[in-house]
Parts: C-alpha cells; sequence; structure tokens
C-alpha cells in the first residue's frame, strides 16, 4: 500500500524487452537505504517490485498487463518519473490509500494558473469517473489530489507549487497522459452493495432491500 505523498523523482535510464514484457532500469533523487530486493515501488503510480538494487539504481519488470493499462509504453529513456516506497504501518497517513493497481488513462486538457495554484482539467473515460466523487481523493501518476470537480467525461483537481515541484506534475503540458489509480474503497463498497463486477455488469447477490429484510434491518 502507499499514500500518494511522493518521496522524490527518479530518472528512467534503462529499459529492455523481455518478451511481451520490459525491465525498466531507474535511478532514484534519493537515498534508497532501508529498500531490499523484493520490495515494492510505486513509479508514476504503478506498484512495481525491485528486482536487483544497487545504491539508489533499482530494476524492475513491467508485465504486458501493466504496459496495456500505463503509460509505461511511452516512456523513453531519460523520462523522470514519480517515487513512492511502500506504506509503514508506523507511517503518518498524509495522503489516501493507494494500492498502486493503475485502473486506466486519463488526458490532461487543460492547465490554468490560479491563485498559488495550477488548475488542471482532465477527460477520463466513464469506466474511471464513475468512482470519482467531488472533494473525493485519486490517485494521478501516483500523487494524491483532491477532486475539485468530476462528471462523467473527466474531472478537474489543482496543485500547489510544492506539488509541482516535488513530482512530474509540474513537466507536463496538455496532451498528455497519466495513470489513474481511482478510490479504492469506493470500488469495494459498489461491488458489496451492488453484486456489480470491475467492467459494471451485475454479477448477482449484493444488498438490497429483500436481503436487508431477511437479515432483520427492516420490519
Amino acid at each position: 500500500m502507499f499514500t500518494g505523498i511522493i518521496e522524490g523523482l527518479g530518472t528512467l535510464t534503462g529499459m529492455r524487452n523481455a518478451g511481451s514484457a520490459r525491465v525498466l532500469t531507474v535511478v532514484a533523487d534519493f537515498d534508497l537505504e532501508g529498500t531490499r530486493i523484493g520490495d515494492s515501488i510505486a513509479t508514476n503510480g504503478a506498484c512495481l517490485t525491485a528486482t536487483t538494487l544497487e545504491g539508489r539504481r533499482f530494476t524492475a519488470d513491467v508485465s504486458a498487463e501493466t504496459l496495456s493499462k500505463t503509460t509505461f509504453g511511452q516512456l523513453r529513456v531519460g523520462d523522470r518519473v514519480n517515487l513512492e516506497r511502500a506504506l509503514r504501518l508506523s507511517d503518518r497517513l498524509d495522503g489516501h490509500l493507494v494500492s498502486g493497481h493503475v485502473d486506466g488513462l486519463a488526458r490532461l486538457e487543460q492547465r490554468e494558473t490560479g491563485e498559488r495554484a495550477w488548475v488542471l482539467s482532465f477527460s477520463a473515460p466513464a469506466a474511471l469517473t464513475r468512482y470519482m466523487i467531488t472533494k473525493g481523493s485519486v490517485a494521478v501518476d501516483g500523487v494524491s489530489l483532491t477532486i475539485n470537480r468530476c462528471d462523467a467525461g473527466g474531472f478537474q483537481v489543482a496543485i500547489i507549487p510544492h506539488t509541482a515541484r516535488m513530482t512530474t506534475i509540474g513537466l507536463k503540458s496538455a496532451g498528455a497522459l497519466f495513470n489513474i489509480e481511482t478510490d479504492l474503497i469506493g470500488k469495494y463498497v459498489e461491488r458489496f452493495v451492488t453484486g456489480a463486477t470491475t467492467d459494471g455488469q451485475t454479477a448477482g447477490g449484493g444488498i438490497d432491500m429483500a436481503l436487508l429484510a431477511r437479515s432483520g434491518y427492516l420490519r
């Protein structure tokens, strides 16, 4: 698990194909002391496993599934990436609960300068926005952000200058694609209440008036 509070940036220094998968090499800007081979490192919001580790350099395998769901297929050597190591139970939870499992992509449509903040407007498919609410949380390239507004076609967030400096969001312009992870709790609640599958179809079961009556909640 992660919090969406980026520890620092890294640079993609190597990339090679391994069949339908890919192996990435990343050098972090910060000390990775305490990190071990097998540990999880969220890279642009996607949970990757460190397979080799040498100083600030680590490698990670990226599966075909991850390549299809994320922007990793578009990464190039020299690109900057957001990095966050896994949450420890003793840590403060400053962002929100993030699993590092990317749900899909959103496109930055507009970037406006506001008072002490940049307002970013994204277009996103309804499969993502169905799990967004105003003042809820969303992970954008692994960054925990508060949703200002949302509708079926997209959402809007604001970032302060500190976030722009500490993450790659400040480097991106209109047209850029971002990895999106929607609210983890919302997806589970929907599944439990409606019995819906992850593609929005009804699998049966769930909570309805009949179940509440049988369980003694209704008279």
